[in-house]
């Protein structure tokens, strides 16, 4: 008998229906912007528009780019059969990296790795993709879908993101312009976001839990809900920011806290005359990480080293200004409050109780 793909694991049939769930996920994310292309080998973006360059008058255009994925939060979305809300994970993974420079978000590009071919399972992951390109006002212009059954146990995936957008030359923000005297803003995240998983799978294994427990301290909600609540997207309370002030102005420097937590993404936009020093009482540690570090018998160094411990991004800015930013962020509904001062220094984070 000839062989076939399918014999091979991959088939050609059920990719078809798989791709047919996709294209109505991508045009709710369409701007005028987006030239449609159903089908295409490649997404198109129009960069005149209207008659000015990317709908605004931008004189020195640079372009932003910036890529990333999920990392082992995935294997809780897949042990637990719920795979609508990675997707967010994935684009504000990139996106909120990429509005640390001042820019602004044009498109989003996905790569989805499967162990086999399910188009429901495909259609709920790229809807919270969808999802997340609305939340980061950016387009989803296209995305690969990859069916390796040699590569990935069956019921296993991966997910790749990559983000584009553009930010005026002179109204670019690395960090330069901080200085002493400068607050240090804290906005809340929505939890773990999307780092530190490996140390939280094993505490809750070494403690012999599953997804579905839920202790006491989460008020009814099952580990499985605290652990996959989607990574907070910031697009919009840092656009509250930069619409009503002269932002080179007011925001010397923004920071996503990621993996390495405070103490290292903050560390990679400060210069070298300057020390942020954080007050590491001037926030309410959320829940998860009391609970994680009790659990687990965890350092604090090593919690302030893995976890964003609840604050998902930093901001510097003008002492002057600092009140009323954190109002505007309030507004878009995010947690904002000053956890820290800009020092003399060296270009370091450090923690001052």
């Amino acid at each position: 008998m000839a062989a076939t793909y399918k014999d091979a694991g991959v088939d050609l049939d059920v990719y078809a229906e798989s791709m047919r769930r996709l294209p109505r996920l991508m045009h709710r994310t369409f701007s005028p912007r987006v030239i449609p292309s159903d089908g295409g080998f490649a997404g198109l973006f129009q960069l005149d528009f209207a008659g000015k360059l990317f709908a605004r008058n931008y004189q020195e255009p640079v372009l932003i780019s910036g890529t990333d994925g999920v990392g082992t939060k995935l294997k809780i979305a897949q042990q637990t059969e719920r795979h609508d809300t990675v997707g967010i994970d994935l684009v504000a993974m990139c996106v909120n990296d990429l509005i640390c420079t001042g820019g602004e978000p044009l498109f989003f590009l996905d790569y989805v790795a499967m162990g086999r071919d399910d188009p429901a399972r495909l259609e709920r992951i790229v809807q919270g993709i969808s999802d997340g390109c609305v939340q980061g006002d950016m387009a989803l212009l296209g995305g690969e879908t990859a069916i390796m059954p040699d590569m990935y146990a069956i019921d296993d995936y991966d997910l790749a993101g990559f983000a584009v957008g553009v930010v005026e030359k002179k109204k670019l923000i690395d960090g330069h312009l901080i200085a002493q005297g400068d607050v240090v803003l804290g906005l809340t995240s929505s939890g773990l976001h999307s780092n530190g998983f490996s140390l939280v799978r094993k505490v809750i294994s070494d403690a012999g839990m599953s997804w579905d427990d839920a202790p006491s301290e989460f008020d009814g909600r099952t580990l499985g809900d605290v652990c996959l609540q989607p990574t907070q997207i910031y697009v919009r309370a840092i656009r509250s920011v930069q619409t009503h002030y002269r932002v080179k102005q007011v925001l010397h420097g923004i920071a996503h806290i990621t993996g390495g937590g405070i103490e290292e993404n903050l560390d990679r936009i400060l210069p070298n005359s300057v020390d942020a020093v954080i007050d590491s009482t001037s926030w309410e540690l959320p829940t998860i990480y009391k609970w994680l570090q009790s659990t687990g018998k965890i350092e604090a160094s090593e919690m302030r080293r893995v976890f964003n411990m609840g604050i998902g991004m930093a901001l510097v800015v003008s002492e002057f200004y600092a009140d009323s930013i954190c109002a505007k962020i309030e507004s878009s509904g995010i947690g904002c409050q000053p956890i820290g001062k800009i020092a003399a220094g060296t270009g370091k984070v450090r923690y001052e109780s």
